[in-house]
């Protein structure tokens, strides 16, 4: 895939002024020169866009919307925001979304392609079923993922804990009227 291929990280700075960021930071722009200098080809770029800095939301979407995949390959849960952002900017339908299996959107994201982050050959082997896969099953998989994304939204995550807060509010009323109606507990007959 030498000249055929470009990965794209954005890696936004943070806690740029720690001793250790700093250093891994350092370490990542010096693997980015090796690994482009490497598999240059005759262009001499290199297949990897490191952009080390934030991006607003319409240059996300324009990536998102380029991308033949995207992958989040968190060694815990995490980044479950970049996936949906993803999705939900895929309403062409196109696309592949490969995500850790540490992820908690892997949960419910079941058309992605799941890996194991740790694992090389596995995760390899993802990227490249992501970059083969057939438009008419990208489209299928996204539409599932699309949906999913649209029930399950900012809305109504704070809908349910509104309803789950007015639950636990009854539960604590009525709990404090069945002690106060207990023998032996104050304001209770005895």
């Amino acid at each position: 895939l030498v000249e055929t291929f470009a990965f794209v990280q954005v890696g936004v700075p943070s806690r740029s002024d720690v001793p250790g960021y700093a250093e891994i930071s350092t370490e990542i722009d010096g693997l980015v020169a090796r690994l482009n200098a490497k598999y240059g080809g005759s262009s001499g770029r290199g297949p990897i866009r490191y952009i080390a800095t934030s991006l607003q939301m319409p240059q996300l979407v324009a990536l998102y919307r380029l991308a033949d995949f995207c992958i989040v390959s968190s060694l815990h849960d995490g980044m479950n925001l970049v996936a949906k952002e993803f999705i939900a900017a895929r309403d062409d339908e196109q696309g592949v979304l490969v995500l850790s299996h540490f992820t908690g959107a892997a949960r419910e994201l079941t058309e992605a392609l799941s890996v194991n982050p740790y694992d090389l050959e596995e995760a390899s082997a993802a990227l490249a079923a992501a970059l083969l896969m057939p438009k008419d099953e990208q489209r299928d998989r996204m539409r599932a993922m699309r949906a999913l994304v649209a029930e399950f939204n900012v809305y109504r995550w704070a809908g349910r804990m509104l309803v789950d807060a007015a639950r636990l509010r009854r539960r604590e009323r009525l709990s404090g009227r069945l002690s106060q109606q207990l023998p032996g507990s104050a304001g209770g007959a005895d």
